[in-house]
């Protein structure tokens, strides 16, 4: 299997783990050092990146696509868009994300290091006018 392949096959079974809220495949598919950057710039440690679904978080579905891979040997740097049906204690928590996962590869296994989501929206405003 080639490493696009298997950086491929990471993305799913990670996706179907958050579906299914499987802690343990969560904890398997990532690093011990493992940091989660949210789309409003909060940072969640592996630790409490895996007991977000104790928190009340519910995800019905994660779309990982458009991804594109930056294979530098043992690190590959992964940007797609993560689209999501999710609810946290009850309010809607549906997006789409730029996301980038950094990979590393560790005892010949892929795992994820890093994710960081930012909205997907048009061009931020700036002030118009002359001055």
């Amino acid at each position: 299997m080639s490493t696009e392949e298997e950086i491929h096959d990471l993305g799913k079974r990670w996706a179907a783990a958050e579906e299914q809220a499987d802690r343990r495949t969560l904890d398997e598919l990532t690093v011990d050092g493992f940091r989660l950057v949210g789309p409003a710039g909060f940072v969640l440690d592996k630790a409490q990146w895996l007991t977000r679904y104790d928190g009340g978080l519910v995800t019905e579905s994660i779309d990982w696509a458009e991804v594109e891979l930056l294979d530098l040997g043992d690190t590959v740097i992964a940007i797609g868009v993560h689209a999501q049906v999710a609810s946290y204690q009850g309010n809607p928590a549906n997006g789409r994300f730029r996301a980038t996962h950094v990979v590393v590869r560790r005892d010949d296994q892929w795992r994820l290091a890093s994710i960081q989501l930012s909205p997907i929206g048009g061009p931020p405003p700036f002030e118009g006018g002359t001055r």
